[in-house]
């Protein structure tokens, strides 16, 4: 009898899997977002909802975020991001986690200088474990925040600029101090521009989101991502996160395709 029930679940599953791809075929047909990304917000509520024990609702949204992770990639959604404040799940082995399933390379991005030895060492596993993966890219923020990434990237840039200017300067081919009043064509080429700040964000490597999805129905992006947002959607569904599921993907896609000649003319006259 248990050998019956398995075969009607696995038949059941497989019927669930062939439709969600059925549909996924139709989507293409429109507009498919390069880069989501998730704000993952309610798992404490979960637990309180629920009358869960203590952590119960990030294991369950744990396994909310794998199972949007399957939707993205089997739809083409070639870079994700979410943010975490906690990396335990990501230590298992790659063989167990979806993103090689999927050939998916892992970032951690954020000021990693910040986690513990033991949590740094477990991230830089994992992104030497997936980084010949290409086919698509998972971003994880994990102290990270929009204002220290910016403040990074100035900073940064600002010392790129300044090491080339002294390397030239040494060397007999510099330009002396730039003077506060007109610049010359040379001593342009060493101020700072939009693409050496964007070189040096922790974001560098995926381009800007297409989709936001918040849930618990919040619209505040709550420091993430704010450079990167000026033209993408905010989708936030009314479920808290480990209760989002494929109703909630689909219809932030749905709300993407029809908007996304307005967005496509915002970007460009950005």
């Amino acid at each position: 009898m248990e050998r019956i029930g398995e075969r009607v679940i696995q038949i059941y599953g497989n019927l669930v899997s062939l439709l969600r791809k059925c549909i996924f075929c139709i989507l293409s047909v429109g507009p498919i977002p390069n880069h989501i990304a998730f704000i993952m917000d309610g798992n404490r509520r979960f637990t309180k909802k629920c009358k869960l024990m203590k952590g119960a609702g990030h294991k369950v949204g744990f396994s909310a975020l794998m199972s949007i992770l399957k939707y993205c990639y089997e739809f083409g959604v070639r870079y994700v991001t979410v943010y975490v404040f906690s990396i335990e799940n990501f230590k298992r082995s790659p063989e167990e986690s979806i993103v090689n399933r999927y050939g998916v390379r892992v970032i951690f991005s954020g000021n990693l200088k910040l986690l513990s030895e033991p949590v740094r060492l477990a991230a830089e596993r994992a992104m030497l474990a997936t980084d010949k993966n290409s086919k698509a890219v998972l971003s994880i923020c994990v102290a990270y925040t929009s204002t220290n990434e910016i403040m990074h990237a100035v900073q940064e840039s600002c010392e790129e600029k300044w090491d080339e200017i002294t390397i030239l300067n040494s060397s007999g081919a510099g330009y002396g101090l730039i003077s506060l009043g007109g610049y010359e064509q040379d001593e342009m080429d060493h101020l700072i521009k939009l693409n050496d700040i964007e070189k040096h964000m922790y974001m560098a490597a995926s381009p800007d989101p297409d989709i936001i999805i918040r849930t618990s129905s919040e619209t505040r992006l709550s420091n993430f991502l704010l450079w990167q947002s000026a033209n993408c959607y905010l989708y936030s569904p009314s479920v808290l996160w480990p209760e989002i599921g494929f109703r909630q993907f689909l219809w932030a896609i749905l709300n993407f395709q029809r908007i996304h000649f307005y967005l496509d003319k915002q970007r460009q006259q950005s």
